[in-house]
């Protein structure tokens, strides 16, 4: 996708004439263990990032490079993260909205329109757009997907140095095989979110 089309969603709310424009998206909310994050971001309109892409679609060393960047040109950026604990006691759909609601909450800037991944509303309280895919089809977005999943892999690799048997530097607490080993060998951390793993240990 180019650059152009990166901009589209956004040129047309510049047109109605909302001028700081924000994307909102998360990273987390399948793994098994750890928190789930979101990132807001507000960059410059029109603004070209080369490689800006669906964090998903890029490379780990391609996604910490751009971090660098957005972080550095972005009018305004912040991430939160939500941890286990929460999503255990309020879902994992109401500790995304809470994440997203405290990304939008540590701008420092305040936007005037907001464009958030998927088909769910967070109810921000601002103008609001769900994009489906919006990760793959808005720059703000987009960006937002990056700061969320560098943020959270970084948590991740921390955690991995205090819980070294489950391997969180390589699968980041989602449930791969390798991952499901660990936990029938080990149990499972504090950091695992424990309304997760019921299906796993037969549990309601």
């Amino acid at each position: 996708m180019s650059e152009t089309d990166f901009w589209e969603i956004e040129r047309g709310l510049y047109q109605e004439g909302y001028t700081a424009v924000c994307g909102i998206d998360e990273a987390g909310r399948g793994p098994l263990a750890g928190p789930v994050c979101a990132g807001a971001v507000i960059l410059p309109p029109e603004l070209e990032i080369p490689g800006l892409n669906d964090s998903k679609k890029l490379t780990d060393k391609k996604r910490r490079a751009l971090y660098d960047e957005i972080t550095r040109q972005a009018v305004a950026w912040a991430v939160c993260m939500v941890d286990e604990k929460v999503i255990d006691e309020i879902n994992i759909l109401q500790a995304t909205f809470r994440a997203m609601a405290g990304a939008l909450a540590g701008l420092k800037t305040v936007p005037d329109f907001v464009l958030v991944d998927g088909n769910r509303d967070p109810e921000l309280g601002i103008a609001t757009q769900t994009v489906v895919k919006g990760d793959a089809r808005s720059a703000n977005v987009a960006a937002a997907s990056i700061l969320a999943k560098v943020t959270r892999d970084r948590f991740m690799e921390q955690q991995a140095e205090r819980y070294p048997q489950y391997g969180f530097e390589i699968h980041k607490g989602y449930g791969t095989k390798a991952h499901y080993a660990a936990l029938r060998e080990y149990g499972p951390c504090p950091i695992h979110r424990q309304s997760f793993l019921r299906s796993f240990y037969g549990t309601k």
